[in-house]
């Protein structure tokens, strides 16, 4: 990982909220972006873990649980942040599920639920605080998306589908708020160290270890504080990050 410290004010006076904060990438992002100099509202459903890590993060961490497959919750999303920090000036909607293998085989309960939280609670938890960012006429919206949503993964079809929807509401949102001073772009992962591959089977697992195909989520969040810190005429719209034994 590279080293932060002359990025100290990078994000200096902004205010991250992070969807699916409590590990992985969007628990990197939160580390990354108050290295950067940010206040971070960490979102999780987990209560008990952000209280915790948002101790050991320092003063300019806060926690906001959430459940964001209770729409209620979602909604007022908004509030809670401002509670919490003050100001909101990047939104990360990060938090979501994984689910590979063969249709035939699959377990469609399985599949509402990743759907429900990659595209509807994603969905959702923007609708909730894009007005508050059009009202002020600034801000920065990135979607965890995947390499997935642009090269279809014939070992996840459902993954897949999910992020290329992800993928469409980038695209459509981005062209409609941009009037207002708000960019939307996502970050495209290719395979990464997280619990999203706990069902991986162990054998492609190794196989994928060994062979140095997969990514640590700290490189994720390099990449996003890049997207996070470009020029405000510029916006990275899709930033595919892989690792260089990946062919695609």
């Amino acid at each position: 990982m590279n080293d932060f410290s002359q990025l100290n004010f990078l994000l200096k006076d902004k205010v991250a909220a992070i969807t699916g904060a409590a590990s992985g990438i969007g628990l990197e992002c939160a580390r990354t972006f108050l290295r950067a100099g940010a206040k971070v509202v960490l979102i999780d459903r987990d209560k008990d873990k952000l209280e915790r890590l948002t101790h050991e993060l320092g003063d300019n961490a806060y926690s906001l649980s959430i459940d964001l497959l209770n729409p209620k919750q979602v909604s007022g999303m908004l509030s809670g942040i401002l509670a919490a920090a003050g100001q909101l000036d990047i939104f990360h909607a990060n938090a979501g599920a994984y689910v590979g293998g063969p249709i035939a085989e699959g377990d469609p309960d399985v599949w509402d639920r990743v759907l429900n939280l990659n595209i509807n609670a994603a969905f959702r938890s923007v609708q909730a605080v894009l007005p508050h960012l059009i009202a002020q006429k600034s801000g920065d919206i990135v979607f965890t998306s995947s390499i997935a949503g642009a090269v279809p993964v014939v070992w996840e079809p459902i993954y897949t589908a999910s992020k290329f929807a992800v993928q469409a509401f980038v695209h459509t949102t981005r062209r409609q708020v941009a009037q207002y001073g708000v960019r939307v772009g996502a970050v495209l992962p290719g395979p990464v160290v997280t619990a999203l591959l706990d069902d991986w089977p162990k054998a492609k697992m190794g196989e994928a270890l060994a062979n140095g195909s997969l990514m640590q989520p700290s490189e994720v969040a390099e990449a996003v504080l890049f997207m996070m810190t470009r020029s405000k005429n510029v916006t990275v719209r899709d930033l595919v990050i892989l690792p260089n034994s990946v062919d695609l």
